[in-house]
């Protein structure tokens, strides 16, 4: 069955959902949020996440540990465990209500107006998982910015950097609110179908229709022209 321009953006949307909750859930638990190297031994590489800590050698050995307190913690990372969690868990239910919601999907194909709206609250949950996840990643990265350049911390401590998870974590959420939106945006959309044309607006073709009316002079011509006939 070919599908409509509607239901291929919504497909399209999904998958752009689907990658970013993906990307999301894999920001929220790697230890990769800050890198920071150390002139004094640059064998080792330490990084750090929402839970752990670890230390990289440069022979490929990793050592992890999990930060000793929630309360210890950094204000930005207490609420970026918080709003990463929120958003992972918004991204699943957006999945809930907007795969049912969707036009390739036949579960409640007799109700339009409650697929529309399930797939209006699914966009929404997608759209705001995004907000989640773009905000604690900004903040941390605009932290980190401010520490780097604190010109009143000596110039022999070593700095923390951007990791891989925050780039990441952008991508993530821009792909969430991406796909919220496009959902939003195909229930939008005029789902009315084509009407059919009448037949007065658009006359059969002659040769279509059935025999033509006689006119009422016709017999009389008919009949004259066939006392010529010998």
């Amino acid at each position: 069955m070919a599908w409509s321009c509607n239901t291929k953006v919504q497909v399209g949307a999904m998958f752009l959902v689907l990658f970013g909750w993906v990307s999301s859930c894999v920001t929220t638990f790697v230890p990769l949020w800050k890198n920071l190297n150390l002139d004094l031994n640059e064998l080792e590489m330490w990084t750090m996440g929402l839970w752990q800590v670890c230390i990289v050698q440069e022979e490929g050995a990793t050592e992890c540990k999990a930060h000793d307190s929630f309360l210890a913690l950094p204000l930005e990372l207490r609420v970026s465990r918080i709003l990463m969690c929120l958003s992972n868990g918004l991204g699943l239910l957006g999945f809930l209500l907007a795969s049912v919601g969707l036009d390739c999907w036949k579960t409640c194909e007799e109700k339009p107006d409650l697929k529309k709206r399930l797939l209006l609250a699914g966009g929404a949950a997608f759209g705001t998982s995004g907000i989640m996840t773009l905000a604690p990643v900004s903040w941390v990265a605009y932290n980190t910015v401010l520490e780097f350049w604190d010109k009143t911390i000596p110039n022999i401590v070593p700095r923390w950097e951007f990791g891989e998870a925050m780039f990441l974590g952008w991508f993530a959420g821009f792909f969430l609110a991406a796909g919220g939106l496009l959902l939003i945006y195909t229930t939008c959309l005029n789902r009315t179908e084509t009407p059919a044309v009448p037949s007065a607006v658009c006359p059969q073709h002659p040769a279509m229709q059935g025999p033509a009316r006689m006119s009422p002079w016709s017999h009389r011509s008919h009949s004259k022209n066939a006392d010529l006939v010998i």
